[in-house]
């Protein structure tokens, strides 16, 4: 699929998904998404991702390495998928499993399962129209070089 084949387009009448006390949410810059509506997409067949796996090492070799809250480590299930998602054609960023990686380091597990969304998979996840359209527009720009 080439570049211009991906292309986004910018719906009218988008509705951002509704937040709900609880739900769990990514930011990255102006882009914000319901993290709990995709993990409830995903187990529910509704969305389908990409099943993959991660080399750890070479995650953390290229990528920042957040902190984590260490009370909550001890409790980390590896064996669940973390969560990626396509911020910019080809770059992914991971939106669910930050803890299960760390923890699948610093245990010396090679590679964790993980499951890749598309950008335009993402589009119905954003929680305001602001960010969308700006997703939108971010994502376009790459595709032509100008970004």
């Amino acid at each position: 699929m080439d570049g211009m084949d991906r292309k986004l387009v910018l719906d009218k009448n988008f509705k951002p998904v509704p937040l709900y006390i609880g739900d769990e949410t990514f930011r990255i810059g102006i882009f914000k998404f319901n993290i709990t509506k995709i993990l409830a997409d995903l187990a529910n067949g509704e969305l389908i991702g990409e099943r993959t796996e991660m080399d750890v090492v070479h995650w953390f070799k290229e990528n920042w390495r957040g902190k984590v809250n260490e009370d909550h480590m001890p409790n980390v299930m590896i064996g669940v998928p973390i969560v990626m998602v396509e911020i910019k054609p080809g770059t992914y960023s991971v939106i669910d499993g930050n803890h299960r990686l760390e923890k699948a380091f610093r245990d010396g597990v090679e590679k964790i399962d993980a499951i890749r969304l598309k950008g335009e998979q993402i589009l119905p996840y954003f929680t305001d129209g602001r960010g969308y359209e700006s997703f939108i527009k971010y994502w376009n720009s790459k595709l032509d070089g100008r970004g």
